[in-house]
């Protein structure tokens, strides 16, 4: 192992949106636009504890019940486009992700992926942006491409799998109720990522009482978590 580190687990496994990058706040203007073009006056933050750490594609149900309009694959794919037009122009990194990626990859060899709930053009294209795509490069695993989405946790159980390790021995680091909810299904430790004073993300609590073992605030102190457990 590197620098003979006796590492706690054997594989950390990234979320994406709201860990690595800074995108739930454009995402969700995107929706939110969409949404009042279908007539729904929704708010902002009931836009973000609606939608964010979900796959849009699963709650259609909730678009239809205060629309009444039927979500089609081509609205859908509108809202792709619109969405990673707005992310390409305006994404920025979470502050100190693409440092703390960097130096869990040195510490673990390798042993690390990212798992998201999001189709796998948009995250290939926000690790690009970033300048991640090279650390996380064909070790990225979508929730669109599993059975189920998050909260099932068959994105981590597949990245677990695909790097050969027990999903038990593995750390999930992730931001959302949902997303943390997955992880824990999947028998990992998880982390749970919560800035102060963000309206992104979650208080701590939330993530607490969905099962996330560990809270941090400032992703510069991961790697430091990440090495003792």
């Amino acid at each position: 192992m590197p620098d003979s580190i006796d590492l706690p687990f054997d594989a950390v496994l990234f979320d994406c949106d709201g860990v690595l990058v800074d995108s739930e706040a454009i995402t969700n203007a995107v929706l939110r636009t969409m949404l009042h073009e279908l007539g729904w006056a929704i708010s902002a933050e009931d836009c973000f504890r609606l939608f964010v750490g979900r796959a849009l594609r699963d709650e259609a149900p909730v678009i239809e019940a205060h629309t009444g309009f039927t979500v089609t694959d081509e609205w859908l794919g509108g809202f792709r486009k619109r969405r990673n037009d707005a992310l390409a122009l305006d994404l920025l990194p979470i502050p100190g992700a693409v440092a703390a990626a960097r130096e869990i990859d040195r510490l673990y060899a390798g042993r690390l992926a990212c798992a998201s709930g999001a189709d796998r053009h948009k995250v290939e294209l926000q690790l690009t942006k970033v300048g991640l795509d090279t650390v996380f490069a064909g070790k990225i695993f979508s929730g669109m491409e599993t059975p189920r989405s998050k909260p099932a946790p068959d994105v981590y159980l597949a990245a677990a799998a695909a790097l050969g390790v027990d999903p038990a021995r593995t750390a999930v680091v992730e931001d959302t109720p949902t997303g943390v909810r997955a992880g824990v299904a999947a028998g990992a430790t998880v982390f749970g990522y919560c800035p102060p004073d963000s309206p992104s993300h979650n208080p701590p609590q939330t993530l607490l009482a969905a099962g996330a073992t560990h809270i941090f605030t400032d992703m510069a102190a991961l790697p430091a978590l990440l090495t003792t457990g």
